[in-house]
């Protein structure tokens, strides 16, 4: 009965397009007063304490420092570095925003902060080079869920908070198989663009180009391995990471490349505000929610009926993979994430499936929700930039889909590529 209530006013209020962090709210309330005898307060006060969390600090660091750095012209000069590497090639300005996609995951840690980023460049100079306007927008769109793979990754750190997993090992997780979906987005860019006869960017490659634009490009290049290298070399925390991504951004953007404002700052710090405080509100009620299914036991019945199922974990996570798949297409990813990690983790890990791997499996299986309707947010925000209706969109990205998919079953049903960084550098 108290399942039933839980999740069908939660469905319900989904249903009738209640915002998705109030739906999770009155369905706990309305879940308390139908079915426990437990507090109504419980709700504010899971709500409240789950945000007093030093991890979780480093989310609105890592969205202040990718907007900063799409403000003060680092994506500008990853395009031009991108350009000379890849540029030449049938199909050059699919493989361009692939690549720059890339490059910018590792500096914002939001798949629609990329697409944003980047898109804003390239999708009106496909549609002015004659790609088809749908592919432009589907293109952009999907390379822009690479940045919740490539470190540093906004859901990876909600992970690691929601599961008590070493947010490091998240992110080093994250970078094989984020180069392995950039290849596959690649290869599917090249199949599309000689079909459709898409001509390169650039006449030829040219190394001169390549060390030019790489230099230029330099202050951008390093922002990653300052990250990543402070965070294993034990300088600095996850959380510390993000706030020297913020301050290296605002030097580089007012200094360096001096085409950051004091006003962009200004602004960049009021759009940070705002879509925090959107996120820690979900993330609050969302622990609520978790808190209520926990109490209820609803995580082991499920884990009780799936391993009814089958003991094969290879099965049972396909059958998970099924599962995120229909639900990332209704639900965004940081609501997902919080909510069905602590139902699925102790399925898996009693299966023997390492808690590192299937938070990859689960970010990347939800990364691919950005992309799919009717809650593809990275649509959305293509849409907007190209002015390109999203029917055309979603035609466009069928096949950029199942690619996807394809590389979402490599990454899960081989552990190692996720594995393979965090073990080496633990066993250092």
């Amino acid at each position: 009965m108290t399942i039933l209530i839980l999740f069908g006013t939660l469905f319900l209020f989904i249903i009738i397009n209640v915002p998705i962090a109030i739906a999770l709210g009155l369905s706990s309330i309305f879940t308390i007063l139908f079915a426990t005898n437990m507090n109504l307060t419980i709700v504010a006060q899971r709500a409240f304490t789950s945000l007093d969390s030093f991890p979780l600090m480093a989310i609105p660091f890592f969205m202040l420092a990718g907007i900063l750095m799409g403000k003060g012209g680092v994506s500008k000069r990853i395009l031009n570095f991108a350009s000379a590497l890849v540029g030449w090639i049938v199909g050059g300005l699919a493989m361009v925003t692939v690549v720059a996609c890339m490059f910018f995951s590792a500096i914002s840690g939001s798949g629609p902060a990329t697409v944003a980023a980047i898109g804003s460049f390239m999708i009106p100079e496909m549609k002015r080079r004659n790609y088809g306007e749908g592919f432009a927008s589907a293109i952009t769109a999907a390379s822009g869920s690479i940045g919740v793979i490539i470190p540093p990754s906004i859901p990876f750190v909600l992970y690691g908070v929601v599961g008590s997993v070493s947010v490091g090992s998240m992110f080093l997780a994250g970078i094989i198989p984020g180069i392995i979906i950039g290849i596959c987005l690649l290869a599917i860019s090249y199949v599309i663009s000689k079909k459709n006869d898409y001509k390169p960017a650039v006449e030829s490659f040219s190394f001169k180009d390549v060390v030019r634009t790489f230099w230029d490009a330099k202050w951008a290049l390093l922002i990653p391995f300052i990250i990543l290298g402070g965070i294993y070399g034990s300088v600095f925390s996850p959380t510390e990471a993000a706030v020297v991504a913020v301050v290296y951004a605002i030097v580089v953007g007012l200094f360096v490349y001096r085409e950051l404002s004091w006003k962009d700052v200004y602004d960049s710090l009021s759009e940070a505000a705002v879509i925090n405080g959107a996120t820690m509100i979900i993330i609050g009620l969302s622990i609520s929610f978790s808190f209520l299914m926990t109490s209820e036991r609803v995580p082991m019945t499920i884990a009780e009926f799936l391993t009814n199922l089958s003991q094969n974990p290879f099965v049972i996570l396909l059958l998970i993979n099924i599962l995120l798949l229909i639900v990332g297409a209704f639900i965004d990813t940081i609501s997902a994430l919080v909510v069905l990690a602590p139902i699925l983790l102790p399925v898996v890990t009693g299966l023997g499936v390492d808690p590192v791997h299937f938070g990859v499996v689960l970010v990347a299986n939800l990364a691919i929700g950005f992309i799919t309707p009717p809650v593809g947010v990275n649509l959305f925000v293509a849409s907007n930039i190209s002015g390109t209706r999203i029917e055309s969109i979603s035609k466009a990205i069928l096949p950029i889909l199942l690619v996807l998919i394809v590389s979402l079953l490599i990454i899960t049903f081989v552990p190692s590529l996720s594995l393979y960084l965090p073990e080496l550098y633990n066993g250092r």
